[in-house]
């Protein structure tokens, strides 16, 4: 039996019921449907909209109906329209007539907004959680490799030297950005849409203050349209995930580059790997990949979500429920990635020698040639294109700049003299760049510092 079936005069078609039903999916949101009934069964009470013997009756079949799902002793039944009717079909089949009371002063409009709220935050807590484990991971590699040189790039050329720290700090920050973006979410979302009805409010005295307040929302809602309208807050969170994904994509094209024969900067776990059924000297990065495919798959919920909500007037509208399904399915997503990738992350063997030669090799230390003869003098402009010279040398000679001999760098220009080695040497060019932000190991220290403060807190 439906809840509206009373104006009805004939069963709905099966098919149509099918197609309407949301059971398939919302049914995850049972815990947060049950926690919001018995917030609203107990504000009912403290109102004196509903007995106290009501409200122990239907509180205790509620709380009945949660244990037996998570023993799995109830099973939810496939043919209800939505996790809201199957418990309040459940709750009036086990209690009797308390509960057909458990509807009282709401309406499933505001029903499934609080349910999708509660659900979304004990998500973003989930999630936080995953990022702070990774940035850990990330910060444990920082410390070990404060002084473990790398080429770092521009254009996917090799410009300067930096240090593997220096290189894992920079995806720090994206993620530390991240998780900035779900706590503002979070904090966003924190209003109690319950008690909006199906748009206009409710005539019953209810004490929305104290629903909000038992749900552990900062309090309710102002405007009942939005309430139940509003799908801003997933639409922030599909993006933010997005951007996550982003992030976690771009760390693993640069995962899947070092990993491969001609990079050989690191070796993947076994365990995080797969091979070939036809090659047998294959070793594939395949958990950076997956994740990199995956992010088109978080960036589809983001914009079918948009395209859903783009032209719907208010209030609500039967179009709203396919927020669910993306939403789920984005988050389980991104949940899997950060934690897949972790493991990848905190299992990799770096090749250091094989960093450190491809940074001297490049030329990464022309920059520092230039700021040489700068301090000897030589306008900046003049410096630049010497070394330009030098640069054309080595790749003729197949020489970088360290292997040079002091002739042939006087034969370009008189200034150099033997403290051009110590001037471009790997450590030289990190560690005399000190600003903050900088590869410098003192600098990068105290990065590292802070970043275990943030963590903390």
């Amino acid at each position: 039996m439906k809840l509206w079936g009373g104006r009805f005069t004939k069963e709905e078609n099966h098919a149509v019921n099918d197609f309407n039903s949301s059971i398939p999916f919302d049914q995850r949101m049972y815990r947060q449907d049950i926690r919001g009934s018995i917030a609203h069964i107990t504000m009912l009470s403290a109102q004196g909209i509903l007995s106290e013997d009501d409200r122990d009756q239907i509180i205790s079949g509620l709380e009945g109906i949660l244990a037996d799902l998570e023993s799995g002793a109830l099973a939810i039944d496939p043919e209800s329209e939505d996790i809201h009717s199957f418990v309040e079909a459940v709750l009036t089949a086990r209690v009797g007539e308390a509960g057909k009371r458990l509807h009282t002063g709401r309406s499933r409009n505001d029903q499934v907004a609080l349910d999708m709220k509660l659900y979304i935050r004990d998500e973003i807590d989930e999630l936080d959680a995953l990022l702070h484990h990774l940035l850990s991971t990330i910060l444990g590699t920082m410390e070990e490799h404060l002084h473990t040189y790398m080429p770092g790039f521009t254009h996917l050329q090799k410009a300067q030297p930096i240090t593997v720290a220096h290189h894992f700090g920079a995806y720090f920050e994206m993620f530390s950005r991240d998780r900035s973006r779900l706590f503002d979410i979070r904090r966003r979302l924190n209003l109690c849409p319950l008690g909006s009805g199906a748009l206009a409010g409710t005539t019953y005295p209810l004490d929305r203050a104290l629903t909000a307040s038992l749900l552990g929302f900062d309090g309710p809602t102002l405007n009942s349209l939005d309430s139940v309208a509003d799908r801003d807050y997933l639409i922030e969170l599909l993006s933010a995930l997005s951007t996550m994904m982003m992030h976690l994509s771009r760390f693993s094209e640069e995962i899947i580059i070092w990993n491969s024969n001609e990079y050989g900067f690191i070796e993947l776990d076994d365990a995080y790997s797969t091979g070939s059924s036809i090659m047998p000297q294959k070793k594939n990065p395949d958990i950076a990949e997956l994740v990199r495919g995956k992010t088109g798959r978080v960036y589809g919920a983001l914009m079918s979500l948009l395209t859903t909500m783009k032209g719907l007037p208010l209030a609500y509208n039967k179009d709203m429920q396919e927020d669910k399904e993306m939403t789920y399915d984005a988050i389980d997503t991104v949940k899997a990635c950060i934690s897949l990738f972790d493991g990848m992350l905190s299992t990799i063997t770096f090749r250091k020698e094989v960093m450190e030669r491809s940074a001297m090799n490049g030329f990464t230390n022309a920059t520092d040639a230039a700021d040489y003869l700068v301090g000897k003098g030589v306008p900046f402009r003049d410096a630049h294109r010497i070394v330009g010279e030098l640069v054309l040398y080595g790749l003729a000679n197949d020489k970088a700049l360290l292997d040079f001999s002091l002739d042939e760098y006087r034969a370009i220009s008189p200034v150099f003299d033997e403290d051009i080695y110590e001037a471009i040497s790997l450590k030289t060019c990190v560690e005399k760049r000190m600003t903050i932000g900088a590869p410098g190991p003192d600098a990068m220290s105290e990065v590292i510092k802070t970043y275990h403060t943030m963590l903390a807190d």
